[in-house]
């Protein structure tokens, strides 16, 4: 027993982490600790002088470090969500140290002779699915991390990762902090001009909250600033909203990004072809559903074409309104979101502020764990007075059909300074069987701009679809059933992880789900049907921009990874000029900025990769296909095939052959086009 609580066993309920004693200096102490540990445990396999065997070498790996993935998680949910300087001084101090611990690891010549031995032997280990794809996935995981390379390679593979690691995080820190010193002022009735009751009132909790009682702060959260330019009539206040939002990471100070950029490219790029690849991106989509950029190019292109000409027809609308309305100006950026609200008004009759007083965050959240329960039999049963690293968090205890514990649910909802910007899913711990039945504790972090004391928190439809979307990957976490901790929940290729989020969207529009969830917050009636109808009708509004924004960053994803180097890239001007070669309307900006592209430079997880959510969307668009040819969103035996190949098996089968266990064959592009209203 120690001093640390890091280092103690948790006698918490549910074990979860006793937030209430862990101070930052634990961390420092407590990762020295378990990381010397974890190398005793690795170094052990390494050395043992018996023969290599699953159990031995595989299974034991497996089982190491526990200590030190446990003191992780805790840190890495914190400095995402609930921030601080001392954390975020530890998390650029540890950067580099963890891409150490990692080299050491991967790069360790017994340690893969070990599971090199076992490879060249798997067809005469008897090995089930589950363990034949564990072994392949540390064969593969050893062999891109360099373990194959020679003493020179290793030693410049080991100094690239430690590097991508610090600035990785330095990206990171860089746009949170351009987005906790933002605050747009507004005090006048010209401020306010076109703002709904909603948003004036989220504007002043803000305000309330950065010490500016009576005023109101629009910030660059997107559930601020979007409706801020979606409802605004003062153009230049729309501008300076805009510009502040863009250009994130590009400020010509010391949270500029770009030189961080540059860097990364490069260091990738050489990294790759130490592995033997001619890019980044190939060496990185080698491992995907994917495969190559060719096949990657060619989906995004197919969509890329007919968005593309949507986007156009969509804007001439917007060119039409200005000018209905007495105005003589080209549609900028700035004005996209304020012309589009205008346009889908007439002609659907229908506009954000009738619909959000029917879309309340608890009411949204009753609906997601609903859709649970009717798929899959979950239940789930708010707990207070938990262990929480912030008053904000919700949890909720999951159970079965048979009413047995499934797991612990966090919802953390509201935007803060301390929280980087966006919506994720991550996990506290991770359900496995290999040290006895653990069960998962996930978590979703949104940034909803909170509702004012006593009030409701009202969402906007984009809102609510990606609670579900993140609730969507909760749910495949938690119904991970599988015994290996690499393969748990959301273990899987990067191009299929989104395959169980963008899936979950689906019953969000569905008016079986709405008429029940979707009420006023004053009284309580269901949203009409008329105004239920025209919100389905309006689905595929503005769906031409919405594409475009996001293809075009998936495009300059993917070809700034196919660079042989990234030195002296003014990366300001590859976006404008990678941009204009596609034809990117001037009226349209990519949805991140590479500046503030943190899916792709800050840490590498969707690096030459952000089109695994369009990837994704071909075989969800397709998936909720087999639910409505039986006429049914809930028919029981599809949701079964639901959960059995798709939210429990975890990693252990092949993506491709997973999907067509369930569906019967493979995915088909027209059902997204159809989607999103781009079809011919």
């Amino acid at each position: 027993m120690t001093s640390n609580p890091l280092l103690n066993d948790w006698s918490t309920p549910f074990e979860l982490p006793p937030f209430a004693e862990i101070r930052p200096e634990h961390f420092s102490q407590a990762f020295d600790t378990a990381m010397t540990k974890a190398r005793a445990e690795i170094n052990a396999i390494a050395d043992n002088t018996d023969a290599p065997t699953f159990e031995n070498t595989i299974e034991a790996l497996e089982k190491s470090g526990e200590l030190l993935s446990r003191a992780a998680r805790t840190f890495y949910n914190l400095t995402g969500a609930h921030t601080n300087a001392e954390l975020q001084a530890i998390e650029r101090d540890m950067a580099p140290k963890f891409a150490k611990h990692g080299s050491e690891t991967f790069q360790n010549e017994a340690l893969y002779q070990r599971i090199a031995t076992l490879w060249e032997q798997r067809d005469s280990l008897a090995l089930d699915e589950e363990r034949a794809r564990v072994l392949e996935r540390y064969h593969t995981m050893f062999q891109r991390a360099g373990a194959g390379l020679d003493a020179e390679g290793k030693t410049r593979m080991a100094d690239i990762s430690q590097r991508l690691a610090s600035i990785g995080t330095q990206f990171a820190q860089n746009i949170l902090k351009d987005e906790a010193d933002y605050k747009l002022v507004l005090e006048s009735d010209e401020d306010l001009a076109g703002l709904p009751d909603f948003l004036v009132a989220a504007a002043a909790e803000a305000a309330k909250d950065r010490g500016l009682e009576g005023k109101y702060v629009i910030t660059l959260s997107r559930s601020s600033i979007e409706p801020f330019l979606q409802f605004s009539s003062n153009r230049p206040l729309r501008e300076t909203a805009f510009k502040a939002w863009s250009s994130r990471g590009e400020g010509d100070n010391e949270t500029d990004n770009r030189d961080i950029v540059a860097e990364t490219i490069d260091l990738r790029a050489e990294k790759a072809h130490l592995l033997g690849f001619d890019s980044f991106a190939h060496f990185k989509l080698d491992d995907t559903m994917a495969k190559t950029p060719e096949a990657v190019r060619d989906l995004l292109t197919k969509v890329w074409t007919p968005a593309l000409k949507q986007a156009k027809a969509e804007e001439e609308k917007l060119s039409e309104m200005v000018r209905s309305e007495g105005g003589n100006f080209k549609i900028a950026p700035w004005d996209w979101r304020h012309y589009a609200e205008k346009v889908r008004k007439a002609e659907y009759d229908l506009d954000e502020a009738e619909l959000k007083p029917y879309l309340q965050l608890d009411k949204i959240i009753e609906a997601a764990f609903d859709t649970a329960t009717r798929l899959f039999g979950l239940s789930f049963e708010e707990k207070h007075g938990l262990p929480v690293y912030h008053p904000d968090v919700r949890v909720f205890e999951v159970k079965d059909r048979g009413g047995n514990h499934v797991g612990l649910f966090l919802g953390d909802y509201f935007a803060r300074a301390s929280k980087r910007s966006g919506a994720w899913m991550s996990a506290f711990r991770t359900q496995h069987r290999l040290n006895g039945d653990v069960s998962p504790i996930i978590v979703n972090v949104l940034n909803f701009s909170k509702g004012a004391p006593g009030e409701a928190t009202l969402l906007t439809f984009d809102d609510a679809r990606t609670l579900f979307h993140e609730f969507g990957h909760g749910l495949h976490g938690l119904l991970s059933n599988v015994t290996y901790p690499i393969i748990s929940g959301t273990g899987v290729a990067r191009d299929f992880v989104e395959l169980p989020s963008q899936l979950y969207e689906h019953w969000l529009s569905q008016p079986e789900v709405l008429s029940r969830f979707a009420v006023h917050y004053k009284t309580g009636e269901p949203m009409p049907k008329t105004l239920l109808d025209k919100l389905l009708a309006a689905e595929n509004f503005n769906q031409g921009f919405a594409t475009v924004e996001y293809t075009a960053c998936a495009l300059v994803d993917l070809e700034m990874h196919l660079l042989d180097t990234g030195k002296g890239l003014d990366i300001s001007d590859y976006e404008r000029k990678t941009l204009a070669a596609m034809d990117m309307p001037d009226a349209i900006t990519m949805r991140h900025r590479v500046p503030h592209f943190a899916h792709a430079f800050a840490g590498d997880g969707y690096s030459a990769g952000y089109y695994s959510y369009m990837w994704s969307e071909v075989m969800d668009a397709d998936a909720f296909g087999a639910f409505e040819e039986k006429g049914d969103i809930f028919d029981k035996e599809t949701a079964e095939k639901l959960y059995k190949h798709i939210y429990s098996a975890g990693g252990r089968p092949d993506p491709e052959e997973t999907y067509k266990a369930f569906r019967g064959r493979g995915p088909k592009i027209d059902a997204l086009l159809q989607k999103r209203g781009l079809a011919a």
